[in-house]
Order: C-alpha cells, then sequence, then structure tokens
C-alpha cells in the first residue's frame, strides 16, 4: 500500500477528536455522563461482548472501552486490547476445568431431564420481541423497584452452585469418544506466536474465543444452511463464574485469585467412526468465551467441530478450513483493514488513473486503427 505523508492537519485532527467527544456530551446539562457502573450492567451483554473481543477480563476497562468508542463494539476492543498489550504478564494458570463454575445459568436442548435440572437464569429466549415503550421514560423509582422486587419474591430454596455435566453422562454411556489423556500438552499462545496452518487445535478454540461474535455467527451459520454437515444439538450451554487460580509466588501452590463469567457450549454432532476399529460415536464441538456472550459460544462450537471434521477428511465449504475462517473471524483485524481504505491512498490511486488513462488510449488507437 502507498501512503503520502500530509501536511497542515494537526488542527483537523485535533478538531475531530473534539467532535467526537461534542456527540457524545451534545445535550449538555440535561445528561449525565453514564457511569462505568452503569455500562457494565445495564448494558450487560455489550459489555460482555467487549471483554471477549478485546481478550481481557476487566470489568471497568471495557465499560470504559464502550464510553469512550460511543457503543461501538469493534472499536471498544480494539481499545481494550490495545491496552491490554501494554501489561506485563506476571504469571500464567494452570488448565483449568469448568465442571466447578459457580452456575447463573445452565440449559441442555438434548434432554428434558439433565442431572440438577434445566436452570434457565436470565435470558429473553422465551419473550416476545416487542418494545417495552414504559422503558422510554423509565423514572428512578420505577428503575429501583425492579431489583427489590425480585429480591423480595425470591423463594427459600437453596440450589447448589454447579451441576454434573451432561456430556459426562454421554460418555458414560459410550455415546462420546472418551477424553484426551494429554493434558500435559502446552496450548499455543495465540498472543505471542503466529499461527501456523495446519494449526494446533487449542489455537483454534483460543482465536475463536476472542473472535468477533458477527463473523462467527455468519460462518457458522452458513454450516446450518448446508453449506457443512454438522448439525449439532445443544447437550449443555453454561453461564457462570469459573474459579481461576495461580501459583503462589513464594509457595508456587495454586490458590484461588478470583473468579470471572465465563459462557461455555458442548454440543453434540452427527456420528462417525472417529478411530479404527472403535464402534460409531457422536462427535463433539466446543465453545467458550468471556463474559456471558451465548450466541458466541454456539457459533464457536458449530466452527470447532466443522474445522475438526476438515481437519480429518478435507474441507469441503469455508466454514471447514481451519486458514479461512480463523483468519476472518477476528474482529481488530477485520475492522483496521476495513477502515484504512478511509486513509489517504492518494499516490496509488494517481497509479490507477495515469493507467487507466493509458489503456483508454490505447483502446482508442487500436479502435480507430
Amino acid at each position: 500500500m502507498g501512503y503520502v505523508a500530509i501536511k497542515g492537519g494537526g488542527k483537523s485532527i485535533k478538531g475531530a477528536a473534539e467532535l467526537t467527544d461534542f456527540i457524545r456530551a451534545r445535550q449538555g446539562q440535561k445528561a449525565n455522563p453514564l457511569g462505568l457502573d452503569d455500562i457494565e450492567h445495564q448494558l450487560h451483554l455489550l459489555h460482555s461482548k467487549v471483554i471477549s473481543e478485546g481478550g481481557l477480563y476487566h470489568p471497568k476497562l471495557a465499560a470504559l472501552a464502550v464510553k469512550q468508542s460511543l457503543g461501538d463494539s469493534l472499536e471498544a476492543s480494539f481499545c481494550l486490547r490495545a491496552y491490554r498489550s501494554t501489561q506485563e504478564r506476571l504469571a500464567e494458570t494452570p488448565m483449568l476445568s469448568t465442571a466447578p463454575m459457580r452456575l447463573i445459568r445452565r440449559v441442555s436442548a438434548a434432554f428434558k431431564d439433565i442431572p440438577g435440572g434445566q436452570m434457565l437464569g436470565a435470558t429473553s429466549d422465551f419473550a416476545w420481541r416487542l418494545l417495552k415503550m414504559e422503558l422510554a421514560d423509565e423514572s428512578p423509582e420505577a428503575f429501583g423497584s425492579i431489583a427489590e422486587q425480585w429480591l423480595a419474591d425470591l423463594p427459600g430454596q437453596e440450589l447448589p452452585d454447579t451441576f454434573d455435566k451432561v456430556v459426562d453422562r454421554l460418555r458414560a454411556d459410550g455415546m462420546l469418544p472418551p477424553k484426551s489423556s494429554d493434558v500435559t500438552k502446552r496450548p499455543v499462545d495465540i498472543t505471542r506466536e503466529p499461527l501456523t496452518f495446519p494449526i494446533d487445535r487449542s489455537a483454534t478454540l483460543a482465536t475463536l474465543s476472542r473472535g468477533e461474535t458477527g463473523g462467527l455467527l455468519a460462518l457458522a451459520y452458513s454450516n446450518m444452511r448446508g453449506y457443512g454437515d454438522v448439525h449439532p444439538t445443544v447437550a449443555e450451554l453454561r453461564v457462570g463464574y469459573l474459579p481461576v487460580y495461580l501459583p503462589h509466588p513464594v509457595t508456587g501452590d495454586l490458590v484461588e485469585a478470583g473468579e470471572v463469567l465465563v459462557t461455555e457450549c458442548e454440543l453434540v454432532a452427527m456420528y462417525e467412526s472417529t478411530e479404527k476399529n472403535a464402534p460409531p460415536r457422536f462427535t463433539l464441538g466446543y465453545g467458550a468465551c468471556l463474559g456471558h456472550n451465548e450466541v458466541k459460544a454456539i457459533a464457536m462450537a458449530v466452527l470447532d467441530r466443522s474445522i475438526q471434521k476438515g481437519a480429518q477428511s478435507g474441507p469441503s465449504n469455508p466454514s471447514e478450513d481451519a486458514e479461512f475462517v480463523l483468519l476472518h473471524v477476528d474482529g481488530v483485524d477485520s475492522i483496521g483493514f476495513c477502515t484504512h481504505y478511509k486513509m489517504p491512498h492518494y499516490v496509488t490511486f494517481q497509479s490507477d488513473m495515469d493507467r487507466l488513462r493509458k489503456t483508454q488510449q490505447t483502446a482508442d488507437t487500436e479502435g480507430n486503427s
């Protein structure tokens, strides 16, 4: 790409930034600035999307990025990831099991009755998509009473924090392959190591996990519509808080440093013989991402399964091609390349026009001869 330096644009650039701030505050004294807590809790799903795509679990900074970017999730993820790149890595967690997640939502589409029961949690899955006009002019009193009323009606029954996994039951029945015994293999660190193909599954999952939700959904949807052969059923979808363990700086023993909100999806797909002389079994797709983002976790699981299928028998469509999928789902890469077309391309376009004029002259000369 050819670019050209521009002189005298400093005032324009400064003015453009100031105008952006003016747009955010254009109502002046009539509106209060959005607080970071307001963004984190009232724009919960947007906030989760930015945390996941930014690849940094920092709720306050994610809320700041949403505020700064005027709600543009791609730009907010870009800012969050840029901040992450300035921070030193102090420690690494071991491989974590999601079994002890403190669940706030847990459903299965494969079975009506699952160990511990379905746990709908907070969802709009069963609500009519009708606008709630009363929210247009919501008073602070009405807003504050929502939580008070919900807590007052809360039943006294105590539920366990976590439950047995549905896929463990399927494995016990011989319908899924056993878990891999190789848990010592170090996963690929996609932050520090470039993607190389053929690609390790750990790098595939890490790339999908911080990919852009819309990009994952589009490619997974192409598979669902027939450009693929996954045909999945959600064995279990979980949303909850996952304990994070780090080595103690003195003793080296693992200690719980905190917990992060995670969405996890395990889906079963069409059965096949995965090993020589082994009975046919269901295949498994896996998706997990930071924050509460169920669409992304499901789409990720579909793509995980389709990429596995493509690696085994060769890709027959884009969603089974690991290189095609993984190089096109990163929102930060995508927005960067897309928006760079707004930058000055004067030199290259002048060259294009010169070549076009010469081509037109040649065509005119040949046409007249």
